[in-house]
């Protein structure tokens, strides 16, 4: 292996915290329009950022304008870091999250999608602190490496490398021939969707900033809420949850779906088998709730806080297809506390937390494609074990899936596992009860956002220990990059040069 390129690797995190200073210069002119009294706060937070960023570029101005795989696996981990310890200067600089720790962990959880807050009161925040944290979702969920990839061209810079080490499911569907019109044509159909969503949400009656926040959050499967409540603060409004339930189900699909979708090649979604699953999971799992709450729910733990609009039954049905999207889709929105209904759906939701969206979307989780390839070949090792001479390949969409395709989906679902066994035990070490830890590693590593026990739906990470926020935000990491980008450069072989 070649020496590592320091100078671009340098170069490109200056340029991802040029980036981030510009976005919080949006939050900024928010900050200013509603009058919130930060605005000079988050000002000086993107000056900083963005003067870095700028430092950095400029010391690195004269570098080999090329990237091979194992810097664009350095570069997508810390760019990740670089960008959330820069996020926690405008929480920091405001005081509306004073502490680093809590700052850090807000931050991780908003550009990782989770969604798991420390914020007790978030109606008290100010309103442009809430939407820089809204935005957070919104960079981290198609990737800020897609974004850089993006413009990186002008740097004369290919980005083949970090869009591989961003996006590493066994999904390898291009929409073009060449990788920046890729991530420009994925962040039109992003940006789109998140413009439609808060018109959607303005027309059913929410206030124009609500609206906005929450299609941030949705789009990016996200989970943050300008409201205490999240989204049950509108459970006497279904059209709202409704638009919500559509979004949170185009995000958590693959978003070259989407686009052969606007094309008119709508066969390609019938051919898609993890759309089929994708669907087929979300319509089973809804009844199986919908059904269970109808019939058994204890009226003493409603399944709404408000008045019903329609009645028990689309109540039950509403309240269930919006908690199945949010924890497939690992969005994490919350219209009602799933963790009591019923110690039957608390195990379904659990079980839910590591199924994940599709492949090619801003879900987290294991994704569906892998739970598909790794049952089908658990399937014809029995065969195999009856005809041991015979070739049999798993196949996926009509198609036969490589040994090494294969051998990395195994790895990784073995690997998943043991990450969530050791990041239970690290919370169990931590003092957490049994439901607690096992509910906090799972949701951290899948990016869900709510928990079990003193993690519910109800309630927030605030309870977490420093070091268990520490480590929940590295499981929140590793999950979001899937593993393999962040934990390959723990290996000691990664850093060797041959």
């Amino acid at each position: 292996m070649s020496k590592l390129n320091f100078k671009i690797i340098t170069h490109i995190m200056g340029l991802l915290l040029l980036c981030n200073g510009g976005f919080m210069l949006i939050a900024t002119i928010i900050s200013f329009i509603y009058k919130d009294g930060v605005t000079m706060q988050i000002m000086l937070a993107a000056l900083s950022t963005m003067f870095v960023g700028i430092i950095l570029m400029f010391l690195t101005r004269e570098h080999q304008k090329s990237i091979n795989k194992r810097e664009g696996y350095i570069v997508v981990t810390f760019g990740w870091i670089f960008m959330s310890l820069s996020g926690t200067l405008p929480y920091i600089f405001s005081e509306a999250i004073p502490s680093f720790t809590n700052a850090f962990f807000e931050t991780m959880s908003g550009y990782t999608t989770t969604g798991a807050s420390i914020l007790n009161e978030i109606e008290i925040v100010p309103k442009g602190v809430l939407f820089w944290r809204s935005l957070t979702h919104w960079i981290g969920g198609m990737g800020i490496i897609v974004l850089a990839v993006a413009i990186l061209p002008l740097l004369g810079i290919g980005g083949m490398q970090l869009f591989a080490a961003e996006a590493p499911g066994p999904s390898a569907d291009k929409l073009h021939p060449r990788i920046t019109d890729t991530a420009k044509r994925l962040w039109l159909i992003y940006f789109g969707y998140t413009a439609a969503e808060t018109i959607l949400l303005k027309l059913a009656g929410m206030d124009f900033f609500d609206a906005i926040n929450h299609a941030l959050s949705t789009l990016s499967t996200g989970g943050f809420s300008t409201k205490n409540a999240s989204v049950a603060y509108w459970n006497d409004q279904p059209l709202i949850q409704y638009i919500i339930i559509l979004f949170m189900f185009l995000a958590g699909m693959n978003f070259i779906l989407s686009y052969f979708g606007f094309k008119g090649k709508f066969g390609k979604f019938l051919k898609d088998e993890e759309f089929k699953w994708y669907g087929i999971s979300i319509v089973a799992f809804t009844a199986v709730a919908a059904l269970i709450i109808y019939l058994k729910a204890d009226p003493a733990n409603s399944v709404i806080d408000h008045p019903m609009v329609f009645g028990e039954a689309e109540s039950a049905f509403r309240h269930s297809l919006f908690q199945v999207l949010a924890v497939i889709t690992t969005t994490g929105f919350v219209s009602a506390d799933f963790t009591v209904w019923t110690p039957f759906l608390k195990i379904v939701f659990f079980g839910l937390m590591f199924l994940g969206g599709s492949a090619g979307s801003t879900a987290g989780g294991m994704k569906i494609v892998r739970h598909l390839i790794t049952i089908r070949n658990g399937i014809l090792e029995f065969k195999r074990t009856l005809h041991p001479r015979a070739v049999l390949p798993v196949r996926y969409n009509q198609r036969a899936v490589s040994k090494e395709i294969v051998f990395n989906v195994l790895a990784f679902f073995i690997l998943y596992m043991l990450s969530f066994i050791i990041g239970s035990l690290v919370l169990g070490m931590l003092g957490l009860d049994f439901e607690t830890a096992i509910g906090g590693a799972a949701s951290s590593l899948g990016n869900v956002g709510p928990a079990l026990g003193k993690l519910s739906p109800v309630n927030n990470f605030d309870v977490l220990p420093a070091f268990g926020k520490w480590w929940c935000s590295f499981l929140m990491l590793i999950g979001r990059l899937e593993l393999f980008t962040v934990l390959i450069l723990l290996t000691p072989f990664f850093w060797r040069n041959r």
